[in-house]
């Protein structure tokens, strides 16, 4: 089950929350569980024993970590076990849809015990619900036991009707950015991997970079707006995971704008214990790079995500060492510019096939090499055909992933007709669905 799909709109969703609201408080933690193991079993049947076995040996284990060092060393070698045996390929295709998120939650909940920053979480039912709770179970945001700790009492958690409100609207708003930019932007990469390689023109390519970058960025984003405004109608505040990283005027501050809960991880968990930039030239060069080797390969063993994980690191490097000097000179429409074509080289790495092809097509963006052995024509018949053809919906997602809206959002009489926006879109995404259009979820691979 998706969040985008009928069933889950229209049946799961009102359900869950008709129960969450109407049993007694001491009971809302038992709906969310249920419901979060309904979520998950729905669509991965054979894969819910594993969760729900990882739950029960993490919380078991946890109860003795702060006084038994060997269960924090099984219980962090539990959840990175399965990470090497899914993601590495050693089950065959099998690979638990969300894994990459949940495990994530049960180390950092692992090594705070170690730390001695939070107590065990005595109640299986409530720590169970943490880990799966449906809202971030499948694509995060990845959120530590820490931000979430004094919410998890069901008794004193406390739901305002502005949190409803506006989790309503947060959710709404989420869902329109998947299904109405992210799927039709989708088709477009469709279309481009469809049509025969002596056919792809320079401005092919480059189209073909920027719909998948902005794919990702509305799928993602997207659904983490969907976590985040059901979260706050449940009581619960979860972390912001994106803040509009394509108006970034360096690759640094992009990290600190896309999938920022992943980035806070990988930060508090990993670079600042390897010693962070408190430690020689070159120890700081080691940690930057086993940073980003892991970041790449937390997407998949695979060649792509860990040549992906390293550009960045080459990119973030540079700019923390001297090119970032270099680009505070320079005017801000440059430094936007230079942003924006490395990331769009980022993501073709990141959706290539295998590292040849990859490199091909960032080849064929500079006019570099074609499969006929000529040089790669700048525009075509075709290609410009299907450009022109979504070239309206370029330019809206191109606004969209701005602060335009916002910006908007804050002029007089605009938070009147937040609620009216919120059912129109909710309107045309249901007039989407119900036709059984394209609706992938790129996330659920990680």
């Amino acid at each position: 089950m998706i969040f985008s799909s009928i069933p889950f709109l229209y049946y799961f969703l009102p359900a869950v929350i008709l129960l969450y609201f109407i049993v007694p408080k001491k009971m809302a933690n038992s709906v969310l569980l249920l419901a979060s193991l309904f979520f998950y079993g729905y669509g991965e049947p054979k894969m819910l024993p594993v969760m729900v076995v990882t739950i029960i040996a993490a919380w078991v284990l946890g109860l003795m970590v702060p006084k038994h060092k060997a269960c924090f060393y099984l219980s962090a070698a539990i959840c990175l076990g399965l990470l090497v045996w899914f993601k590495g390929g050693f089950a065959g295709n099998a690979l638990p849809a969300g894994i990459s998120f949940y495990t994530f939650q049960i180390l950092s909940y692992t090594i705070d015990l170690r730390r001695g920053n939070i107590r065990p979480q005595k109640n299986l039912r409530d720590f169970a619900m943490y880990v799966s709770m449906f809202p971030q179970l499948i694509a995060g945001p990845i959120v530590v036991y820490s931000t979430v700790e004094d919410r998890l009492d069901p008794l004193k958690r406390k739901i305002s009707a502005e949190d409803i409100y506006e989790g309503a609207c947060r959710f709404a708003f989420g869902l329109a950015k998947k299904v109405l930019l992210a799927n039709n932007l989708g088709q477009f990469v469709s279309l481009f991997q469809s049509t025969a390689a002596d056919d792809r023109t320079v401005m092919f390519y480059w189209a073909y970079a920027l719909a998948f970058s902005m794919q990702i960025y509305f799928d993602f984003s997207g659904y983490s707006d969907m976590a985040i405004g059901l979260g706050r109608i449940f009581g619960f505040s979860f972390p912001e995971n994106f803040n509009y990283p394509f108006i970034s005027k360096s690759i640094t501050e992009f990290w600190r704008r896309w999938h920022m809960t992943l980035g806070g991880w990988f930060r508090e968990y990993v670079y600042i214990p390897l010693g962070g930039n408190r430690v020689g030239r070159g120890r700081w060069i080691f940690n930057i790079f086993v940073v980003w080797a892991l970041t790449g390969l937390w997407h998949g063993v695979q060649w792509t995500f860990l040549v992906w994980g390293l550009y960045f690191g080459v990119l973030l490097m540079a700019e923390k060492l001297w090119l970032g000097r270099v680009l505070d000179k320079l005017p801000a429409w440059v430094q936007h510019i230079y942003t924006i074509v490395l990331v769009l080289f980022s993501m073709v790495i990141f959706n290539g096939g295998s590292i040849g092809e990859a490199m091909s097509f960032i080849g064929a963006m500079i006019g570099i090499g074609s499969a006929g052995g000529g040089a790669i024509p700048l525009t075509g018949v075709l290609s410009s055909y299907y450009i022109r053809s979504f070239g309206v919906l370029f330019i809206v997602s191109i606004a969209a992933s701005t602060p335009i809206a916002k910006k908007l959002s804050a002029l007089r009489y605009a938070e009147w007709l937040k609620p009216a926006a919120a059912v129109i879109l909710l309107l045309l995404v249901t007039a989407y669905l119900a036709d059984g259009s394209y609706n992938p979820f790129l996330y659920f691979r990680f």
